[in-house]
């Protein structure tokens, strides 16, 4: 993979209940990745940006929800999350307390 596509790969982590408890219970992180992005993408960039050995990558596509402003009609945009699941002993420090 490109240097430049690995950082453009990951968009933001989700930070949710969810999110957390997947994270206490399962190892499992969660992202919000581009949507032309793999999932051998997604684990190389995880992989490199974060020094983790990664198990596994589940994705998930999420169309975006049609919203009313008054007489106005528009979309929220569509996006991805991605699941991704840690070797035993590893981590990654999101910086959230």
């Amino acid at each position: 993979m490109n240097s430049e596509r690995q950082y453009l790969v990951l968009l933001a982590p989700v930070i949710s209940e969810k999110s957390t408890i997947q994270t206490q219970t399962a190892n499992q992180y969660v992202f919000k990745v581009a949507r032309d992005a793999t999932k051998a993408e997604i684990k190389s960039a995880v992989e490199k940006l974060f020094q983790v050995n990664v198990l596994g990558v589940q994705t998930l596509n999420y169309d975006g929800k049609p919203k009313r402003m008054g007489r106005q009609q528009g979309r929220r945009p569509a996006w991805k999350k991605a699941y991704v699941r840690l070797a035993e002993g590893n981590s990654i420090d999101l910086g959230v307390a």
